[in-house]
């Protein structure tokens, strides 16, 4: 096999040569499985994350810089100061997990980086890195879809076949989907505007709930959700179930916020709040909001569910629901879920907290599955093939059937106690 990894590197072979030697290589490392070790790095939005998996799939080591705490002074992400970051951190996040890893770049078998989607700046520093790397070490590139990694991470820890659906909610995403094999996804349904995280944060920061010393340092849904488990009569503003009259699975969550801005408004002005105030009921209104989006996530998820179902997407025997993004963390939300494959036999997962978050162990799994069935294996000498992404489609996009199906779903009860 040295000689295979040799042979390689000459200059003199064809392309077909090369390509068949790249595989006996894949064959021989997959059958010898501890022989893998696949480096995976993430830089899409605001963190610098890194981690290395080897062949059976076990973390030998994993790397983050969050940019939380800055980002939080600013009230949002500003992409300039995101790129700073990355460059600063990129190279000694990597060297942290090589060193934590007890390995060299000598010993890693391929690069995944995520590609798309994501903020441009932040994107393009990881390619870059990683495009370095892999010309230096003569490594090759695995690129990845941020979306689909947060959708098959999941498979790390649980026994989960395909196929799957998926239901993606973050501060950037919210999207169903049908997961049929590694790089195979039929989506469902997609936000039209806003997405759940999104607006958590903007609605947390006009409540002001970072000047409550114990959210002056977690993110808005996090406050959001904390707050909400306080409320004392999560019943007393009513806001709209969003989409209520279209039979699709599409989101939007946009005239909801807009109706939380309104009953907060409504209430500074009855209260006489200002500046650093927040009104008494801030932790009813988060309760309602709360309990408003969940309705609005089951909602969609159902019809989904019943979707998959009259079309044979998921077999009867197979019915299996990942929740993953980083508003996956959020339990009120997972447990409404719950309740929902509960009545629709369903098994429920999501990945461990921190991997619902951005990652570079969901990069590196994702780009252990690919290697594992060959996928995306991009060589040295095809590297100009890669570029970032800033938007790009799941999958197989099955939108216009589902609203074509016009499928009714009878609207489950939640409980009002977050």
């Amino acid at each position: 096999m040295n000689i295979l990894r040799r042979l390689r590197r000459t200059q003199f072979l064809n392309k077909r040569t090369k390509q068949y030697i790249q595989h006996n290589l894949r064959y021989y490392d997959a059958k010898y499985s501890s022989n893998i070790n696949i480096l995976g790095i993430e830089t899409s939005c605001d963190d610098t994350g890194c981690a290395i998996i080897n062949g059976n799939g076990k973390v030998l080591s994993e790397a983050i810089h969050s940019q939380h705490l800055m980002h939080l002074r600013y009230g949002g992400i500003i992409p300039d100061i995101a790129q700073d970051l990355h460059r600063q951190y990129m190279e000694p996040t990597v060297s942290k997990t090589l060193q934590d890893a007890k390995l060299t770049m000598e010993e890693i078998s391929a690069i995944a980086v995520t590609l798309k989607p994501g903020l441009p700046l932040s994107l393009a520093v990881g390619m870059k890195y990683a495009k370095h790397l892999g010309r230096r070490y003569d490594k090759p590139i695995i690129p990845i879809h941020h979306m689909q990694a947060h959708a098959l991470v999941a498979r790390m820890h649980h026994n989960i076949s395909f196929p799957f659906l998926v239901l993606l909610i973050s501060g950037g995403h919210c999207l169903l989907a049908v997961v049929q094999d590694v790089s195979h996804f039929q989506l469902l349904g997609e936000s039209m505007d806003c997405a759940p995280g999104e607006v958590f944060d903007k609605v947390a920061r006009k409540m002001k709930l970072k000047n409550v010393p114990e959210y002056s340092k977690i993110c808005g849904g996090q406050a959001v959700e904390e707050a909400a488990a306080k409320a004392t009569n999560p019943n007393m503003f009513k806001l709209p179930l969003p989409l209520a009259e279209y039979k699709d699975c599409n989101f939007s969550l946009n005239g909801l916020k807009t109706s939380v801005m309104y009953h907060l408004h409504r209430k500074e002005v009855e209260h006489k709040v200002v500046a650093h105030e927040l009104i008494p009921e801030v932790n009813d209104l988060c309760a309602a909001m709360l309990m408003a989006t969940t309705r609005h996530l089951v909602h969609r998820t159902q019809r989904a569910m019943e979707f998959c179902q009259e079309n044979k997407l998921i077999s009867e025997k197979n019915k299996q629901l990942v929740v993953s993004g980083g508003v996956a963390c959020n339990n009120y939300i997972f447990s409404a879920l719950q309740l929902l494959c509960n009545e629709t036999n369903y098994q429920i997962y999501r990945p461990f907290p921190k991997l619902c978050t951005d990652n570079g162990v969901m990069i590196a799994w994702n780009g252990l599955e690919k290697w594992k069935k060959g996928l995306d294996i991009t060589p040295v000498t095809d590297f100009n093939t890669l570029d970032i992404e800033a938007t790009s489609p799941l999958g197989e996009n099955l939108i216009e059937n589902v609203k074509a199906a016009k499928i009714t779903t009878k609207l489950m009860k939640l409980k009002s106690r977050i």
